[in-house]
């Protein structure tokens, strides 16, 4: 999207919320400085079903609560049992929201009440490195609640977290004004965006698959089995996160121009990430539990959980398959020196900077300690990546639902925002710019893109070995039409854990 590109907004947002002497003259600073309108963003989201249906519902609460099972960020979403101690919502806050006729505590003891909590972005400095213009940053609690009808809705968002609970702790609710719950909205979107790009995205799928690539590489050998099980699943990855160093997170670079986060948040955000950084974090299904959404029936239509679910089984399954070929026993795992010098080197170099509880083995003991790390190695590599990286433009096209950075304060009273602000708050034209082009060419499949199961290669010629990778295409498969299945019902179809769309390596 070029610099005349510019932007009129009226047609795309809810009309509803917006009163007419401000729709009529609705812009956004980033409209072309010759005053002239051209393509509108609305076009441009057009080209895809799912932009445009972003665009056209992104203020509503239940969409709102929707994207964090099946938006490009579905891992901020965890049970909330007790209230976090600087969070100062209240029973008579939300009763109004609440619409089985419990309390508060009373939702909470039955498992119905959820929280995002952006915590990490407390204290982290916003980009300042443009003079020219203050941008700002917050951490936002958003409480959510799985109604009667089984929609996941905000009920309360706190963006600031003052010492004592309560004491300038303002929190914004459904009943507000109209302009005071779409900021607040807004915000917990902006804090969700950049955690999703530093963390969910940068940290916990690049940069991990960088490590245990790198490791990899240097012990070992080229024929070793584990080696030529995995090398399908580093193709590319170093060669992108050299590009992403150079062109994305450098001094200068995307991140600097058109992110809060840029600048020295960065680094700081990375380095707090590091802190919580754990082995388990990485197993999929350990995740979904640690979180308390691994139940079907407590939280239902969580698609990235369910698929996520099916495509780590039937990973895990082909490599047990794999190690028990090359393993007899336990004691096989133990003599290998190349693969306990492999985990060693991870955990010592890779990940010296992890806490001391991070619980990254530095030796393996069994098969089954093999195989679940070796699963964690190639789901993160190819499913998890594909979850939170080819729904970008999806998601973030429509700049109002997860803007990249945000150039007011957060509000901290009521009823002192109007339009105008929030006009003022939202990224400028050149930051949505880079924005839009970043997210676009993050999206992208590559021209020759190689699938999860498929190996053009052939690495291995031992026919045990073909037979499991046949039988590993199969399950595959059976995902494939599971999904398909499933989503011809839907309004929303959730495909990025097909596998037909899982890329095996982290390679954009």
């Amino acid at each position: 999207m070029s610099a005349t590109d510019t932007v009129l907004l009226d047609e795309g947002l809810d009309v509803s919320v917006i009163d007419k002497s401000v729709k009529n003259k609705w812009r956004w600073a980033w409209l072309d400085e010759t005053g002239e309108d051209g393509r509108s963003i609305r076009s441009w989201c057009k080209k895809m079903k799912l932009p445009e249906y972003v665009m056209q519902n992104w203020n509503k609460d239940n969409f709102f609560g929707y994207q964090f099972l099946n938006g490009c960020n579905p891992v901020m979403i965890s049970k909330c049992m007790n209230l976090p101690d600087k969070f100062a919502v209240t029973q008579e806050m939300v009763k109004g929201s609440l619409d089985r006729g419990l309390t508060l505590q009373e939702e909470l003891k039955a498992g119905n009440i959820y929280i995002a909590d952006y915590g990490i972005l407390e204290g982290v400095q916003a980009n300042d490195t443009d003079p020219n213009t203050k941008q700002y940053l917050a951490a936002p609690f958003c409480l959510l609640y799985k109604n009667s009808h089984n929609e996941i809705v905000p009920i309360a968002i706190q963006l600031s977290r003052q010492t004592t609970a309560g004491v300038g702790n303002t929190v914004f609710l459904p009943s507000d004004n109209q302009y005071d719950w779409m900021l607040a909205k807004m915000w917990v979107k902006s804090s969700d965006f950049s955690v999703h790009q530093l963390v969910t995205h940068l940290l916990r799928t690049h940069l991990i698959s960088e490590v245990f690539a790198i490791a990899m590489y240097r012990q070992l050998a080229a024929v070793h089995p584990i080696f030529k099980l995995l090398i399908p699943h580093v193709r590319f990855t170093i060669a992108i996160n050299t590009a992403a160093r150079e062109k994305l997170i450098s001094t200068s670079g995307l991140f600097d121009r058109a992110n809060s986060t840029g600048g020295s948040a960065l680094v700081q955000v990375i380095q707090k990430a590091m802190k919580t950084l754990t082995y388990k974090s990485l197993c999929f299904p350990e995740a979904l539990k640690t979180r308390g959404v691994d139940n079907k029936d407590d939280l239902p239509n969580y698609y990235y959980r369910d698929d996520g679910m099916m495509v780590w089984e039937a990973v895990k399954s082909y490599v047990s398959d794999v190690v028990r070929i090359y393993y007899s026993s336990d004691k096989t795992v133990q003599e290998d020196e190349e693969i306990q010098a492999f985990v060693q080197d991870v955990c010592i170099s890779g990940m010296k900077n992890c806490p001391k509880d991070c619980e990254f083995p530095n030796s393996l003991k069994t098969r089954e300690e093999l195989v679940e790390y070796l699963t964690v190695v190639i789901f993160t590599a190819s499913a998890q990546h594909a979850a939170v990286n080819f729904g970008q433009y999806d998601w973030f096209a429509w700049i109002p639902n997860s803007p990249s950075t945000m150039r007011k304060p957060p509000p901290t009273q009521k009823g002192k925002v109007d339009m105008k602000y929030i006009i003022e708050s939202l990224p400028d034209r050149g930051r949505a710019c880079w924005h839009l082009g970043a997210v676009w060419a993050l999206s992208q499949f590559q021209d020759e893109e190689v699938y999860l199961g498929v190996y053009p290669d052939r690495h291995f010629t031992e026919q045990a070995v073909i037979e499991a990778t046949k039988t590993f295409r199969k399950k595959l498969g059976e995902v494939t039409m599971i999904i398909k299945t499933r989503n011809e019902t839907l309004i929303l179809p959730y495909r990025y854990l097909s596998p037909d769309r899982i890329p095996n390596s982290v390679a954009v």
